[in-house]
């Protein structure tokens, strides 16, 4: 029988192909940034700043939402050196907004009412509406429960915790006027350094003992909706969003915090959407869900990291979406099993 050939070009035996696998697959390989590839190419590196940060995207619609929040809806940093319900129950509120407007409202526009159909879905499989897996036998319930439960808790939290420990001088406070090119570079850093974090985390989080007690409840997820990406086990939460605790060590405004933060919730959100981006007269006009993660949840054993920072590549785990990568995934899984 004859076999196959990849995207690269490689044999792939009788392996079904990649693309039969998926409703959708984005263009492939897949790359990560090219801030770490090396002849160095800055018209690929000024591109990746370009699409993320100077036009209608994740970071810059974020950056836009921290502005919003600290101006409107966040209470002044004196209030915060006591531990009060008052200004405690204001963060709680406003978080549980966010989230419940940013994950529902995926969820309403994708899955509810279908505005896209399935176009730029990767998944053909509707979400689970029964299922003994999940809580409340129904993988949107569930989903929704870990999220508003112990997802916005653990969020509220660890952003108290910073506010009081700025307030009373235990953590470092940036202000725009001391130091402004600092202020902005800090913002571009932020997600280089929760990709980091994640990665490392994650990569623990796979550790038999700790997956079997906490992050197997993520994983029942395999084919993702927008309540899936916060939808994780309290133990879990706590290692996600301690992240933010690098700003007891560097200093940071406010707007920071508000940033790092909902960077990691809402975004956990928008990359398991199931979907590639939002369509506007046939274009995608606003990048979401990430293939690379997709694949993660389906392949298990691969991309634990995201794309900022290319943690896969070097360790050997990254899948580019290709059937080759697909192959050495398969090989390096049977090693494993031994």
């Amino acid at each position: 029988m004859q076999s196959k050939q990849s995207d690269t070009g490689h044999d792939v035996g009788n392996n079904p192909t990649m693309a039969k696998q998926w409703h959708y697959r984005p263009v492939v390989p897949i790359k990560a940034s090219p801030f770490f590839s090396w002849p160095p190419k800055p018209i690929a590196m000024l591109r990746w700043v370009g699409e993320r940060w100077f036009a209608i995207a994740e970071n810059s619609i974020l950056v836009g939402l921290a502005l919003l929040c600290w101006a409107y809806f966040q209470p002044p940093l004196e209030q915060a050196k006591t531990f009060e319900m008052g200004w405690i129950g204001q963060i709680y509120l406003r978080n549980f907004v966010l989230i419940t407007i940013v994950a529902g409202g995926l969820h309403l526009y994708f899955y509810r009412y279908k505005f896209q159909q399935d176009e730029l879905k990767f998944d053909a499989r509707e979400l689970k509406q029964f299922g003994k897996l999940f809580t409340f036998n129904s993988q949107v319930r569930d989903n929704m429960f870990w999220t508003l439960g112990s997802g916005v808790f653990f969020w509220t939290g660890f952003e108290v915790l910073m506010f009081w420990a700025m307030a009373n001088g235990y953590a470092p406070v940036l202000t725009w006027r001391e130091n402004p090119i600092l202020f902005v570079v800090l913002l571009f850093l932020t997600p280089m350094w929760i990709s980091f974090h994640f990665y490392w985390i994650h990569r623990w989080l796979h550790w038999p003992p700790l997956y079997k007690l906490a992050h197997s409840l993520h994983h029942r997820n395999i084919n993702v909706g927008p309540w899936s990406g916060l939808s994780m086990h309290p133990i879990e939460h706590l290692m996600f969003f301690s992240s933010i605790l690098i700003h007891f060590v560097i200093p940071a405004h406010p707007i920071h915090i508000l940033f790092h933060m909902q960077h990691q919730a809402l975004t956990a959100s928008t990359s398991h959407s199931g979907f590639e981006g939002i369509l506007v007269k046939d274009e995608n006009r606003l990048a979401l869900g990430t293939f690379h993660h997709q694949m993660h949840h389906r392949y298990f054993e691969c991309n634990y990291g995201n794309l900022e920072v290319p943690w896969d590549n070097w360790f050997g785990t990254f899948h580019d979406g290709t059937d080759y990568a697909h192959v050495r995934m398969q090989e390096r899984r049977r090693q494993i099993m031994g």
